[in-house]
């Protein structure tokens, strides 16, 4: 069985990132003051790791989370309150399943989140014993699996217990420094174009948290060096973006770029959807392209180059899947996602430019998932942001209680 991730954390109001209940709100930050089911974590409960800090047991709980960008941080303390899961029977008739979650409320942010970064909060569905997959497991309400997809319309769907198609090309998670802090796999090749580049294997992350991707200094060098050798538009400079290969094209054009795509470990291909992020003029006409890659110490593979995929995160196997699809269209017996047309640039050397359609908006990457974008000359960003829409949590979800109430139960962190 696979569970849909809803929230209700607004005096019982629900909201759900499924099928059948996916539309746009308006949703206001959450408020435990406005909240008739919210109430302040002790520092006595046994998910209080900073109880140290306490005067007394009754105090709340205190958090403190530091990320790795820009100095990014969130402090606060710890709330409970209720989050719902449904499956995709019980969405069909607005039934759900809800259990205590613990939610990191921000007092004090720093770094990104002080520029627009993470606006509607932080999903944590990583390796740790208190992550939503791992506590669905636990309980035994779903297998230890779940899946993501983001599709280009900025929406996007996770599936808690999916093992993902029959089909789906997989590759193994990889060990960083003898453990698994998150989702790391092997790249062993890259394609540009029809052009194999010359690179030694490397170890990258998966991290739909941040927004774009990043190569290693020699893997991006080779990257850009044959992207921009291809590229039959000259270049340009925007202002405020973080991409240095940039071009301009006439907006009578249908341009195509020479298309990207990743081999991984065990022989897997993933080619990737939409390897640029389109510019626009203040009155929406396209004005150019820039290769949305950005160099780094190490590989992320971020939540750009992941559109229009169904990524399974097999923890019970300890493996990566893919599979292209639409993100919308399940099958009605087993709640599968059904598979969308594979991505165009699949076995070509070139790919039409995909224009978003979208707002433009600030974020600060590595962050959260946040929008779409379109990116205007006349109002640059440093940097977008990606994500699930309507995630309701403050700025850190910390921590989830798991609680089986009848045949469902539980969850995320």
């Amino acid at each position: 069985m696979c569970f849909y991730l809803c929230l209700a954390l607004w005096l019982g109001t629900l909201w759900c990132l499924g099928h059948l209940i996916m539309q746009d709100r308006d949703l206001s930050m959450y408020s435990p003051a406005d909240s008739s089911t919210s109430k302040h974590l002790s520092c006595s409960s046994s998910f209080c790791e900073l109880y140290y800090n306490c005067k007394t047991k009754r105090q709340a709980c205190p958090y403190i989370v530091q990320y790795l960008s820009d100095n990014t941080s969130t402090s606060g303390s710890l709330v409970e309150d209720v989050l719902y899961l449904a499956s995709g029977d019980e969405l069909a008739f607005g039934q759900s399943v809800k259990t205590p979650v613990v939610i990191g409320c921000g007092r004090i942010q720093s770094g990104g989140f002080l520029n627009g970064g993470a606006p509607d909060g932080l999903l944590g569905l990583g390796f740790s014993d208190i992550s939503v997959p791992s506590l669905l497991a636990k309980a035994g309400l779903v297998q230890d699996s779940f899946s993501m997809c983001f599709q280009s319309d900025d929406s996007g769907r996770i599936f808690f217990g999916d093992t993902g198609a029959s089909d789906q090309q997989t590759t193994p998670f990889l060990t960083l420094n003898g453990s698994r802090p998150t989702y790391v796999i092997g790249v062993e090749g890259i394609h540009v174009g029809l052009e194999a580049l010359k690179i030694s294997s490397f170890k990258t992350l998966i991290d739909s948290g941040t927004s774009f991707t990043y190569l290693p200094t020699d893997v991006y060098k080779h990257v850009t060096k044959e992207f921009d050798k291809q590229v039959n538009y000259p270049k340009q400079i925007y202002e405020d973006v973080p991409w240095h290969y940039c071009y301009r094209v006439r907006s009578s054009d249908s341009p195509e770029v020479p298309s990207v795509s990743f081999t991984f470990k065990g022989g897997g291909n993933f080619s990737v959807y939409n390897p640029v992020m389109p510019i626009y003029t203040g009155n929406g006409t396209l004005d150019g392209f820039c290769l949305a890659l950005e160099e780094g110490p190490f590989g992320i593979i971020g939540q750009n180059y992941m559109t229009s995929y169904r990524l399974v995160f097999d923890r019970e196997n300890l493996r990566l899947g893919w599979s292209p699809s639409d993100c919308y269209q399940l099958e009605e017996n087993d709640g599968n996602m059904a598979p969308a047309p594979s991505p165009q640039n699949v076995g070509k050397s070139r790919t039409p430019l995909q224009q978003q359609q979208a707002s433009p908006a600030h974020a600060v990457s590595p962050a959260i998932a946040g929008r779409t974008p379109q990116i205007q000359r006349s109002d640059c960003v440093q940097t977008q942001s990606y994500s699930l829409s309507s995630m309701l949590f403050c700025f850190a979800i910390v921590a989830i209680l798991v609680s089986r109430i009848g045949h469902g139960g539980t969850c995320s962190y």
